[in-house]
């Protein structure tokens, strides 16, 4: 059995940045990918519109200011191309592909209590044995596999958008059906409306989006940013964004006019912003609904069939209790004469046929059916592994009745396992990258300490872990968050235990409490200098 300092989960921008820190303290780690490169989701969600809804000047790492500023973003919002290009090239500047062993999916992990070491098992028949185990799994990578009668009988092609193909699909003059309007229905939607003869969309649950009003980086724009980078860094360090100007002012203190005023602005900028809008919409209903008003007003204006409009239009649940969309031309796309919606709460998905799909009581033909379908989120990752801690206790079974974390960093029950951006951080609810750097340099920081002090073990304390649990769902219940049935509460996946899983107390506030339990010893944690000789 091989040897190691740390596991490593994943070669998205978590683990290649959890790597490049545990070489600079002299640690040997081993990486496992399940893909044939670095990317991470990047590297899955390939699909024809897969872009960023962060502004991809600071949807970057932020440890190498040389990096910073030779880096050349083309565009407002990133597309998977170029993200994957810049990934790629963090990966030659620092050489960290030689560590990683890729097409390699790691299938179980479990905790020796005498060695007080990880065994670590892949599909390719590894066996590492190591201090650390990390999973840099993302939030949003373990693909929703859909449950619909007749999956196997369809005689045309069959693609998922989270597993999408690396060559050129044509779809020129053919039917297509997709079925999925989340973020990424709404993105791959408008390219597949140009170039098929017919787009058929299959719509349970409308969703909010605004426009993204993407545009190319002029050269003064990005000398502007980049001379700017410090400030906007530091600002996103405290609000979990920093290109999003974030209101303190009530949606309710202002006049209708003003309100309307300010949600248009906020509709001319473009991007996930509308939240942000004022400091109470995902607190109070009144002022909620305003913007969702607002937003299904827009909807009503662009939209040209009536019953079309109707049925695109959200209702029922909060707007921003569900991921708020970024969309170039969606609503648009629903004017063209060869697309249609299939509004699937008045026609019922019945099954998948040999011909197409049917719906109510028509059988719809296809050429081509694609499902975009989403995630198994924020814990799916995780327990795609059969992960086991002291005394053979099983995450999956920790986890039966919602996650449980500390810090949404460590479990109580798995000694140096950490996670980056679990359930209980706030992980998806700002830009992402924010979130692991911050995690990653938490752990970075704990490890070090750890080596130093020669401990061989730390482990969230019980009573720690109940306390933080039960504050995450305080201060969600205390928001709209939770008033929609969304993949944050795990509703889109049958039988999965429902909770708001990440932490809505802002990312400043997040990090403060990490600090203060770094600053007081690591409070919460037990640590242990036992260990066994191997």
């Amino acid at each position: 059995m091989q040897k190691a300092d740390a596991v490593i989960v994943g070669a998205g921008f978590a683990g290649l940045y959890m790597l490049y820190k545990l070489r600079q303290q002299g640690l040997e780690a081993i990486g496992f990918e399940a893909g044939t490169d670095v990317g991470g989701t990047w590297y899955w969600n390939r699909y024809p519109g897969a872009r960023c809804d962060v502004d991809s000047i600071e949807y970057s790492f932020s440890f190498d200011a040389e990096l910073e500023q030779e880096w050349r973003w083309k565009e407002r919002y990133a597309t998977q191309p170029e993200i994957l290009s810049y990934l790629s090239h963090v990966a030659d500047r620092h050489d960290l592909r030689k560590d990683f062993r890729f097409e390699t999916r790691v299938t179980a992990a479990t905790f020796d209590d005498v060695a007080q070491r990880w065994t670590v098992e892949t599909d390719r028949g590894d066996r590492v044995s190591a201090r650390y185990f990390i999973g840099a799994v993302g939030c949003l990578s373990q693909p929703k596999d859909p449950d619909i009668e007749g999956m196997g009988s369809f005689r045309g092609a069959v693609h998922f958008t989270s597993r999408w193909p690396s060559g050129p699909l044509d779809f020129a003059g053919k039917r297509v059906g997709v079925i999925g309007t989340g973020s990424t229905g709404t993105q791959i939607i408008p390219l597949l409306a140009k170039e098929a003869g017919e787009l058929v969309v299959f719509q349970r649950t409308p969703n909010f989006s605004m426009p993204a009003r993407n545009a190319p980086i002029s050269d003064a724009r990005d000398r502007e940013l980049k001379d700017n980078y410090p400030a906007l860094r530091e600002l996103g360090r405290r609000q979990g964004a920093s290109m999003v100007e974030f209101s303190q002012v009530s949606a309710l203190e202002v006049s209708p006019e003003r309100r309307l005023e300010i949600f248009e602005e906020r509709w001319q900028l473009g991007g996930p912003v509308i939240q942000a809008s004022f400091n109470d919409i995902m607190i109070d209903p009144k002022a909620n609904e305003s913007a969702a008003q607002f937003v299904r007003g827009k909807i009503a204006e662009i939209v040209r069939d009536p019953v079309v409009a109707r049925r695109l239009t959200p209702t029922g649940y909060p707007i921003g209790a569900k991921r708020v969309c970024v969309d170039t031309d969606y609503y648009t796309t629903f004017n063209r004469d060869n697309v249609r919606l299939v509004d699937l709460r008045e026609t019922p998905l019945v099954r998948v046929t040999a011909a197409g799909v049917e719906a109510g009581a028509e059988e719809i033909p296809l050429d081509v059916l694609i499902f975009a379908t989403g995630f198994d989120a924020i814990t799916g990752p995780m327990l795609a592994m059969d992960i086991r801690g002291r005394d053979g206790l099983s995450l999956r079974d920790k986890w039966d009745h919602g996650p449980r974390t500390y810090l949404g960093l460590a479990i109580a029950g798995f000694p140096n396992l950490f996670v980056i951006t679990g359930p209980g951080s706030p992980s998806v609810l700002g830009n992402v990258v924010i979130a692991i750097e911050q995690h990653v340099e938490w752990i970075d920081r704990l490890i070090a300490h750890m080596q130093a002090k020669d401990f061989a073990t730390i482990e969230a304390r019980p009573e720690a872990e109940a306390q933080w649990v039960e504050h995450v769902n305080l201060v969600a219940q205390g928001t709209l968050y939770t008033k929609a049935n969304s993949w944050y509460m795990g509703a889109n996946i049958p039988g999965k235990p429902r909770m708001f899983m990440a932490y809505v107390g802002g990312m400043e506030a997040y990090r403060a409490q990490c600090e203060a339990v770094a600053a007081d010893g690591y409070a919460g944690f037990t640590l242990s200098h036992e260990t066994v000789s191997l």
